[in-house]
């Protein structure tokens, strides 16, 4: 079994890692950093908006049990693509959507979803960045939902995929 890594970031980490641990095929969803200048950026220093990382997820998944194309669908049903600056009530730089490729089999399936959605009526904001360095974050982030119940608050599946 070979698995395979992706990394999207949609506002608030909890909302898209929770969503993410329940996809089957998904083996590991963890809360985290990744697009700034920072080494090892912290929570505090993320919220200041200075460090450039943006709040991401990084979703080890079996490709032989989920497609690339499966993972990237729900991240485009489970947070607004169209808004700029964050989520819901979550405004910022580091609530930004983004989806952070590692190959280019990755950036042509996601633009493929996005002219799809564009096609719909929709005016995707979502930034299309290489991947880099992925910072896990404090550990009190991990598994949010499934620590504290609940489910996320800006984070619901609308259907925009057939």
């Amino acid at each position: 079994m070979t698995l395979k890594k992706a990394y999207f970031a949609g506002g608030c980490f909890w909302g898209v890692e929770y969503h993410f641990q329940k996809m089957a095929g998904v083996k590991d969803a963890v809360s985290g950093y990744m697009g700034g200048s920072t080494d090892e950026p912290t929570y505090e220093d993320v919220c200041t908006g200075t460090t450039g990382h943006y709040e991401v997820v990084e979703v080890t998944y079996d490709p032989d049990e989920i497609s690339y194309r499966d993972l990237a669908r729900l991240f485009f049903e489970i947070h607004d693509p169209t808004q700029e600056d964050g989520q819901g009530p979550d405004i910022g730089a580091q609530y930004r959507s983004a989806i952070f490729y590692t190959d280019e089999e990755q950036l042509e399936t996601v633009e493929s979803l996005i002219m799809t959605l564009k096609l719909r009526g929709f005016d995707v904001k979502t930034r299309l960045i290489p991947a880099g360095r992925f910072w896990k974050a404090e550990e009190y982030h991990q598994d949010y939902y499934e620590r504290r119940g609940g489910l996320p608050y800006c984070h619901v599946r609308v259907k925009r995929f057939d």
